[in-house]
């Protein structure tokens, strides 16, 4: 699985199950049907619904290396396809990050299923809100609609960004997720075969 750290009003609009995960639809079915990994490097995620031109949006933030991913202008039944989402948003955007196949396919092969749950890092969750603070501003700077942006652009570019961690250490999100993909390519020939 994928540990997602959602914000309460994310968690209470999800359609989730007894074990925080959505079900499994034909579009997400894949990712059930694969074994988890004793330890998945892609998982450990903050979460958080925002209101953006009265469109629900959501944030995506990766704890450790704070890669953003941005999902704009849902509707509700995208809140059940939200597996489909995330992984749609997390490949795209890694291609407009400039990624290439070998982080394309250490990016894949650790994909799951999410799983929910309330418990959130303030850290990471100042990271989720000066997120939502720069996108705020770019849509009123730039006077641009959130529905007529691409969510894959609008993670490229937050991703492009210093960002500071525990108010310490300053990282840059997409060269850190390049980083730790690039780490999970060279591990082994055949990852699959460990997952």
């Amino acid at each position: 699985m994928i540990q997602l750290h959602a914000t309460r009003k994310l968690f209470e609009v999800l359609p989730l199950n007894a074990q925080g995960q959505l079900a499994a639809t034909p579009r997400s079915q894949w990712l059930f049907e694969r074994t988890s990994p004793d330890f998945n490097p892609l998982s450990g995620w903050h979460g958080h619904l925002v209101t953006l031109q009265r469109r629900n949006c959501v944030f995506f933030i990766h704890n450790t290396t704070r890669f953003s991913l941005v999902l704009p202008a849902l509707t509700k039944p995208d809140f059940a396809e939200l597996n489909d989402h995330f992984v749609d948003s997390f490949m795209n955007t890694l291609l407009k990050c400039g990624a290439e196949d070998n982080h394309m396919t250490a990016a894949h092969t650790y994909l799951r299923p999410l799983q929910f749950n309330t418990q959130c890092n303030r850290s990471v969750q100042g990271t989720l809100n000066r997120a939502k603070g720069d996108v705020e501003h770019s849509l009123w700077y730039n006077q641009t609609k959130i529905a007529e942006l691409s969510g894959y652009r609008l993670g490229a570019w937050l991703a492009d960004r210093p960002c500071t961690v525990n108010g310490k250490t300053v990282i840059w999100p997409q060269k850190e997720m390049l980083m730790l993909l690039s780490q999970l390519a060279n591990n082994g020939v055949d990852m699959e075969a460990q997952c």
